[in-house]
Parts: structure tokens; sequence; C-alpha cells
């Protein structure tokens, strides 16, 4: 059951630490946001697609 769990418990951490990190300041701390909030996104692209063939 866990094993079900972790993805979206990674994503939604993740997600979450991007924000506070955007938030925290300007500069290399904007890039790694960009980083951690578009893993969601490609991860949604990547399961679409993947669906889909």
């Amino acid at each position: 059951m866990t094993a079900i769990f972790m993805v979206p418990l990674f994503i939604g951490v993740l997600s979450s630490v991007a924000l506070v990190v955007a938030l925290a300041g300007d500069g290399w701390r904007d890039a790694l946001s960009w980083v951690g909030l578009a893993v969601p996104v490609s991860t949604v692209a990547w399961a679409m697609r993947a669906r889909r063939s």
C-alpha cells in the first residue's frame, strides 16, 4: 500500500518545497523552484502520453 502512495507523496512534498523556496528569495532559488514545480506538470504529461500509446 505504501508503494502506491509514495510517488504522489513525493510529488506533493516536492511541490510544497518548491513553493516555499520561491517565496524565500530570488536568483538561484527561483530557478530551483521552477524545476520543482515543473516536475508535476511533466509527470502528468508523461502519464497522458503513456496512456495513449
